[in-house]
C-alpha cells in the first residue's frame, strides 16, 4: 500500500483540487492506496472537505512542519510513503515513475517541481535554476517526497528540530540509506508565495539565511514566509 500524507493548515480553498487529483493518479494505476490529511490547526473546513473527498483525517494543534509529516507518517499503514503538499497536483505519470523507481531499488526521491498559473520570465528562470540545483545535490522538495516506510524510519524520519528545510535534511538522510532519486517528471504546485510575499521579503529572507545557516531554521519567529497567515 502507498500511504499519502498531506499536512494541511487552512487548506480549505486548494485542498479539494489536490485530493481529486490524487485520486485520480492512484486509481489510473490501479494502485492500493490511503490518503491522510493532517489538519494542522485548521480554523476552516479543511478537515470537513478532505473527510468529503475520501481522506482520513488526523487533527492536531502542531504547527511545526517536521512533526505534522511524522504524525501523518506514524498513523499510515503502508510501506511506502509519499508526502504531498497541499497546494501540489500530481498526475499518473509522475506517480507511475515514483512506484516504477521503489519497484527497481530505489530507496525514495522526489520531483521536478513546475509552477502553476503564469509565472514571469524571471519566475520561471528561478525555478529552473532551483530545480537544476535540486537534481544536482539530490534534494527533494518537500512538495512531493516519497520513500519506503524501512527508510524513513532508519533515516529517523523528519527531523523535528527544523521548522523548515525539513525536507533537505531528510533528503540527506534518506540518501544514506540507498538510491534517492529526483525524476525527471514533474508535479505541479501553486504559486501563491510568489503573489502574497513581495519581491523584498524574497530577498530578505535570503540574505537571513546566507547569514545565520541552518540556525535560523530552528525557530518559528523568523519564518513567517511559512507559518504567518497569508493567503
Amino acid at each position: 500500500m502507498l500511504s499519502c500524507v498531506i499536512p494541511a493548515h487552512d487548506e480549505a480553498a486548494l485542498i479539494g483540487k489536490t485530493l481529486q487529483r490524487l485520486h485520480a493518479a492512484a486509481r489510473t494505476l490501479s494502485l492500493a492506496y490511503e490518503v491522510i490529511v493532517v489538519a494542522d490547526g485548521c480554523g476552516d473546513d479543511t478537515a470537513a472537505i478532505a473527510r468529503a473527498s475520501g481522506a482520513q483525517i488526523l487533527e492536531g494543534h502542531w504547527r511545526q512542519i517536521a512533526a505534522v509529516r511524522n504524525a501523518g507518517a506514524q498513523v499510515a499503514r503502508g510501506q511506502r510513503l509519499l508526502f504531498l503538499d497541499a497546494d501540489t497536483h500530481v498526475d499518473g505519470t509522475v506517480l507511475a515513475a515514483a512506484m516504477h523507481a521503489l519497484d527497481t531499488g530505489a530507496i525514495g526521491g522526489g520531483a521536478r517541481v513546475c509552477l502553476q498559473g503564469r509565472p514571469a520570465w524571471y519566475e520561471r528562470a528561478v525555478q529552473a535554476a532551483f530545480g537544476w540545483l535540486f537534481r544536482r545535490t539530490g534534494i527533494a522538495p518537500g512538495c512531493f517526497l516519497f520513500c519506503t516506510r524501512h527508510a524513513f524510519e532508519a533515516a529517523g524520519g523528519f527531523d523535528q528540530r527544523y521548522y523548515a528545510g525539513e525536507d533537505v535534511a531528510l533528503s540527506r538522510a534518506l540518501a544514506r540509506q540507498g538510491r534517492f532519486v529526483i525524476l525527471h517528471e514533474a508535479v505541479h504546485t501553486s504559486d501563491r508565495k510568489l503573489r502574497s510575499h513581495s519581491k523584498g521579503e524574497h530577498l530578505r529572507l535570503l540574505l537571513n539565511f546566507l547569514l545565520r545557516g541552518r540556525r535560523m531554521l530552528r525557530s518559528r519567529d523568523a519564518l513567517g514566509f511559512w507559518y504567518k497567515r497569508r493567503r
